[in-house]
């Protein structure tokens, strides 16, 4: 994409700073950054800058523009209509050169490692090993484990690369695409399903509030939904055990706790082998879909895209 062809983008309502005749590329991509993070402060970050370089070039721009792009917050900035005009105008061209620029390595040069996040369960059980023909292949990972809000907002201020979300991003600043669903099942252990699952289907849940209650947060998200889908009653009793992590949610109640409600991915192995029991199959059990996440445009290491790719196909085949 020459300069004269990314000019043409720009004429209009939102003419971008010019030198001779032709866009400061710098500006522009420091605009693209601030516009797609929402925040002066993430967008340096990514970029490698000072947050003072970053205001002083968007103000340059609006300067030279004669328009403002941003409107100003208490927490990050909001892309005004001029702004929204040009990031459509310049976001394909500029990806385009930045691909271009970051094709450069040598021959046999690696490419970085992908900076990979999400909740530790689902990284554990199905990304981890759906990656393992990349990994003997040359792929390299950095893997972070965490809570889904944390990591988005880390995201934004350009840590990771991908994302596995819970939960569909807010805002601009991220590209998402739906990624797999998850269902969630109640299961106990055979000690348990013995003395409740009867009863359970005469009686309703009331009867499970004689059975510990193992949950992964004190407020019961989980649970709190299934109750509400599947049995339409509110969910009156606490956790015996807490643990912020499905797999040692699972763990304990395999070894007979009691019982709790977790995603059937998670679990498949202990039905099948009667470690664990289903205390109810509904026709419609609770789903929730996961997302996988990235930062707008195309990323210069090509291994993002392949690790990104793989999960979608593995996904796709569960």
């Amino acid at each position: 994409m020459s300069h004269n062809s990314l000019a043409g983008l720009v004429d209009g309502g939102a003419s971008a700073a010019t030198v001779s005749g032709l866009p400061d590329l710098n500006l522009l991509r420091t605009f693209l950054a601030v516009y797609r993070f929402g925040s002066f402060t993430a967008a340096a970050h990514a970029l490698g800058l000072s947050q003072p370089t970053v205001t002083t070039q968007i103000r340059n721009l609006e300067r030279q523009t004669q328009r403002e792009l941003f409107e100003r917050r208490p927490r990050g900035v909001a892309p005004t209509s001029v702004a929204d005009e040009l990031a459509a105008r310049i976001a394909g061209p500029l990806d385009e050169l930045g691909v271009a620029a970051g094709n450069g390595m040598a021959d046999g040069a690696r490419a970085e490692p992908v900076h990979l996040a999400g909740p530790a369960e689902m990284l554990s059980v199905f990304a981890l090993p759906a990656l393992g023909s990349l990994i003997a292949d040359g792929v390299r990972l950095r893997v972070t484990m965490g809570l889904t809000e944390p990591l988005l907002d880390e995201m934004r201020a350009g840590r990771y690369d991908l994302v596995i979300s819970t939960t569909r991003p807010r805002g601009r600043s991220l590209a998402w695409a739906p990624f797999a669903d998850e269902e969630f099942v109640l299961v106990a252990a055979p000690v348990w399903a013995d003395r409740v699952k009867g009863s359970l289907a005469t009686e309703g849940p009331g009867v499970l509030h004689t059975v510990p209650l193992v949950s992964y947060a004190e407020d019961l998200p989980i649970v709190r939904r299934y109750w509400r889908h599947v049995f339409g009653k509110r969910l009156n009793c606490t956790a015996a055990v807490t643990v912020p992590d499905l797999r040692a949610v699972l763990s304990t109640v395999v070894g007979g706790a009691g019982f709790s409600v977790v995603p059937r991915y998670l679990c498949q192995a202990q039905l099948a082998s009667g470690a664990l029991v289903l205390l109810n199959d509904p026709e419609d059990p609770p789903i929730n879909t996961g997302y996988l996440v990235q930062r707008p445009g195309v990323s210069t290491n090509p291994d993002v895209d392949r690790v990104r790719d793989h999960l979608v196909e593995a996904a796709r085949g569960c």
